[in-house]
């Protein structure tokens, strides 16, 4: 089984209770919807037989029972859809809740060159649409026990007419499993397949603007922009088009069967009698509608294929727990060796691979030599999330106090600004902490760094956008930080203040 469906079938022993009951309710729906046509049109019809036929056979006529199951039918109907759709659907996303943290997890997991290679868009598309088109898997379940209960019941009633409207419902029902199986295969399939490649390149297309907004519209390019966003959006809207002529084919299709399987079961049930042909009609089209929850099921498959084989790609990838770091390491970077407390400062221009060295330490760049726990590390590009600053904080440590939040506040120079905000600790930063500046952003992600418990400090260009006095700020309390702390701190800079911290230097060309 791929590990899809192991996760799917965890998720159904779960949710074993709600999904037997949503099979119950289907099996008890099925049933007496079919029941309840066939019975409604024999009792229309009979009635209007035993009216027509004078009053003495009409007052011989028994309303009362037929109406009164008649009434029985149709509020076990109203249950039992009830049922089946609260149970089912309430199974389904709660399975989807437990198996999207599991493709996180998964994600998380895989190797950095896998991991990273995912735009914004791409990774949401795995974790919002594929994780949704994988829910028919848990609410389709019923739908093949509607289906039978459904056949049966029409079947079991034609069959008061004769063995004749038994057999035509049998073959009509085949006859719209089998063509809904093949419409599927043929046009649907591959449309809904479509649609989940286009809406994560959507996605994708989407944020990679969004980031580049403000350089689009100093450009003057938000016309090019619009039109390359429209473009995708297109792609999309051919995909839906075909799904939804695909899905109009199936429809149709169990129609035009629908409809000659009414008019072959009341002409062959006609030598029974108007009433029971009557029934018969109506069991035929209940017998046949009762098929369309596994034509939907077919139509759906194709999305459901292509979100799994996406899926399995990530969740291949199974989270270890993290190693336990037993004392501060030794590191060796660019030739030179570190003991634990000392402090190296990597310089030179842009591009001579200040980064790459520190990508490389910290097993982003092929595999680890020390375990990651040993370092707090500030990217060059550090991110934020569209939360509140406790938020983004509590990133490096999930259950850090207020007061430990404050004090990295501190640390970073940027514990007054944050004060100053009107709900301080609680205040939101819009997507990637668009609500400060360069600056405060970078402060922040610092702060970060220095909330997470680690030997070593890793910092790429902690000082990056900030003014003279601030930077002098931000050093001098760096300086005392690690004076109180005993980390040892590697740093990037191209800038003298940080660099001046260390007692060794490596200059790269």
């Amino acid at each position: 089984m791929s590990p899809l469906d192991l996760l799917i079938r965890a998720q159904k022993r779960e949710r074993a209770g709600a999904l037997r009951l949503a099979i119950a309710s289907a099996v008890v729906l099925g049933a007496a919807s079919t029941v309840l046509m066939g019975l409604s049109g024999w009792f229309i019809v009979a009635s209007a037989l035993a009216g027509a036929a004078g009053l003495a056979v009409a007052h011989t006529f028994n309303v009362l029972i037929p109406s009164a199951l008649i009434r029985l039918l149709a509020i076990g109907r109203t249950a039992a859809r009830y049922g089946e759709r609260l149970s089912g659907h309430a199974a389904a996303l709660r399975a989807l809740a437990a198996i999207r943290p599991a493709v996180f997890a998964s994600l998380a997991a895989a190797p950095p060159s896998e991991a990273l290679g995912l735009s914004r868009g791409e990774a949401s598309a795995r974790l919002v649409q594929d994780v949704d088109a994988i829910e028919t898997r848990f609410v389709r379940l019923s739908a093949p026990w509607s289906a039978v209960a459904g056949l049966a019941s029409a079947i079991a009633i034609a069959m008061l007419a004769g063995p004749a409207p038994a057999i035509v419902i049998l073959v009509a029902a085949l006859a719209a499993i089998l063509t809904a199986r093949a419409l599927a295969k043929r046009f649907s399939t591959p449309a809904r397949a479509a649609i989940q490649a286009k809406v994560g390149a959507l996605k994708e297309t989407a944020a990679a603007l969004v980031a580049a907004s403000a350089e689009l519209r100093a450009y003057g390019l938000e016309a090019w922009a619009g039109e390359t966003l429209n473009a995708k959006a297109a792609e999309l809207d051919g995909a839906r088009l075909a799904a939804a002529r695909a899905q109009g084919m199936i429809v149709a299709s169990q129609a035009v069967i629908l409809g000659g399987a009414v008019a072959a079961a009341i002409a062959t049930a006609a030598p029974a009698g108007p009433a029971l042909a009557a029934l018969a009609g109506l069991a035929a089209a209940m017998g046949v509608d009762a098929l369309a929850g596994l034509a939907h099921a077919f139509d759906q498959d194709g999305a459901a294929r292509e979100a799994r084989e996406r899926l399995d790609a990530i969740l291949r990838h199974q989270a270890q727990p993290a190693p336990k770091l037993e004392g501060a390491p030794t590191l060796t970077i660019l030739g030179e060796t570190l003991n634990p407390g000392e402090r190296l400062a990597i310089v030179g221009p842009s591009g001579c691979g200040k980064t790459t060295a520190i990508e490389t330490l910290l097993g982003l760049r092929g595999s680890a030599e020390h375990p990651r726990p040993a370092f707090a590390w500030l990217p060059q590009d550090a991110g934020l999330i569209a939360g509140t600053v406790r938020e983004n904080l509590r990133l490096a440590a999930p259950k850090a106090t207020d007061d430990k939040l404050w004090d990295v506040l501190e640390a970073a120079a940027l514990a007054d600004r944050i004060r100053a905000a009107p709900q301080g600790l609680s205040a939101y930063l819009g997507d990637d902490g668009e609500r400060l500046s360069g600056g405060e952003r970078r402060r922040l992600a610092l702060a970060r760094a220095y909330l997470r418990d680690a030997p070593w400090l890793l910092l790429d260009e902690p000082t990056e956008g900030l003014d003279a006095a601030t930077e002098a700020l931000v050093v001098e309390r760096l300086n005392a930080r690690l004076q109180q702390t005993g980390q040892g701190l590697i740093v990037v800079s191209h800038r003298a203040a940080p660099a001046a911290l260390c007692g060794r230097v490596v200059r790269m060309d």
